[in-house]
């Protein structure tokens, strides 16, 4: 190891914060530090080589490491104009939202900012905004899914339904309230055939709890990521959709992990026949190559924002400093280039259902597997203590297993301290340009592992 090395690891050592991270263990451990990335690997820096399932850590390299393209558009782009505030526009901004609009049929208006939390900031703030705009402020509460995440601000954590993570965070903003979630392997229902329109049913009884005349929105992923990956049972959509409906409420649709073709659709919700009043963006939208989240809505709710005579002032009151930097949308031009061109959308649901096949081999062979589900590269794999009760190993399992992952070189991710009893989950989230041989590798990895477990 190089002294320049060595020093680094110091440095590290003595002033990184790093994130979710206990620091007393790093008394006795140094700290992981990448330093290259290509494809989908990457290298610490004691030199060692992993195949990352888990693009970036948290699901957001989507075409890979090394993108040169990228590198080079966000850097011209910035030589021409680095930013100006959003209160004016610039090309590559006017430009990618064309081009993502163009993959949304029924929305119409982007809203940018620079993360997932901060766009869903920005939607929950318009919901609040009409409420008072059309509803004497009365229509102001936002319902959320159990399991759901949704960010790591406060108002974002009052809409997160994952206990740990919103443990010693409170008080919460009033007006968030939870229904349940729609997890059918452990169904609250007990052995249904109709799981879907029952959990959907939790919204309604939701939403007449509280009162309809309260209740502005729902905010719920279209695939459940970081509380499990867990896919919507059949029916649970279209039902979701008439409630919303006949409630007047709005249906926020969170693609923070889902969107850019992770699930083998451009946007998760598209598997499903949803059509969202809004939509919140982040990660995969520039591939985290550049800063940049979006909030799309509906030309409906934009022109709720249009005031004539008196109501002139009624504009949506809000700000991002850094929405006017002109990287993040010119690497997400480049970003969404690549995905088009060499067809990842399609390699997404390709590889993925190839992965998935293969896990469900693992789970015929491994009784620790209780259940493996996803879509597209969005994969969850639930270890389970016993087969028949369904009872979840401790968290303790699920963190040696992605230890030994990494001891044979491959990232995964896992439910990470989020539920009381449920962070039970491995989770994969391969870049997508993921190979069979790439693909190979990490399902006999996950064998070598479930047998030494």
């Amino acid at each position: 190891m190089s002294l320049l090395e060595s020093q680094a690891i110091e440095q590290d050592r003595n002033h990184i914060w790093h994130h979710l991270s206990q620091h007393s263990v790093l008394k006795t451990q140094d700290p992981m530090i990448m330093v290259k990335g290509e494809g989908s690997r990457v290298w610490d820096i004691k030199g060692n080589s992993y195949l990352d399932a888990s693009a970036g850590g948290v699901w957001c390299v989507n075409v890979g490491y090394g993108r040169t393209s990228i590198a080079d558009a966000i850097r011209d782009q910035l030589c021409q104009l680095n930013y100006f505030a959003g209160t004016a526009g610039t090309i590559p901004g006017a430009q990618f939202a064309e081009k993502l609009i163009q993959k949304m049929p029924g929305m119409s208006r982007v809203y940018y900012a620079s993360s997932g939390s901060e766009a869903n900031e920005k939607a929950f703030k318009i919901v609040r905004q009409i409420s008072h705009k059309k509803y004497g402020g009365q229509k102001y509460k936002i319902l959320y899914r159990e399991r759901d995440y949704h960010g790591s601000t406060i108002a974002a954590l009052s809409a997160t339904g994952q206990e740990e993570r919103r443990d010693q965070y409170g008080p919460f903003v009033p007006g968030f309230v939870s229904f349940p979630h729609c997890s059918e392997y452990r169904s609250q229902f007990g052995d249904v055939e109709n799981y879907g329109e029952l959990a959907a049913l939790e919204l309604e009884k939701a939403i007449l709890k509280e009162g309809p005349e309260t209740v502005g929105a729902v905010i719920l992923e279209p695939i459940t990521a970081g509380g499990g990956v867990i896919t919507p049972p059949e029916g649970y959509w279209p039902k979701i959709m008439e409630i919303c409906k006949k409630y007047n409420v709005l249906l926020h649709i969170d693609e923070v992990v889902c969107g850019l073709g992770r699930t083998g659709e451009w946007f998760g919700y598209q598997h499903y026949g949803i059509q969202p009043d809004i939509v919140t963006l982040a990660k995969g939208v520039a591939s985290s190559y550049a800063a940049i989240s979006c909030t799309v809505t509906t030309e409906e709710v934009f022109n709720e924002f249009l005031g004539e005579g008196s109501e002139r002032d009624v504009y949506f009151r809000d700000i991002s400093t850094y929405a006017g930097c002109t990287g993040g949308p010119a690497a997400a031009i480049e970003n969404m280039r690549i995905i088009e061109t060499e067809n990842l959308v399609k390699n997404s649901a390709e590889m993925g259902q190839y992965l998935l096949e293969g896990l469900e081999a693992l789970k015929r062979k491994f009784s620790l597997i209780g259940d493996v589900r996803g879509k597209g590269l969005l994969l969850g794999i639930e270890l389970v203590a016993d087969r028949q009760t369904k009872e979840p190993v401790p968290e303790s399992v699920a963190i040696r297993a992605v230890g030994m992952c990494m001891q044979k070189g491959l990232i995964i991710g896992r439910t990470n301290r989020s539920f009381e009893k449920l962070n039970n989950t491995l989770c994969l989230c391969p870049v997508m340009t993921l190979t069979k041989d790439e693909a190979n590798f990490i399902l006999t990895t996950l064998e070598s592992v479930f047998e030494e477990l």
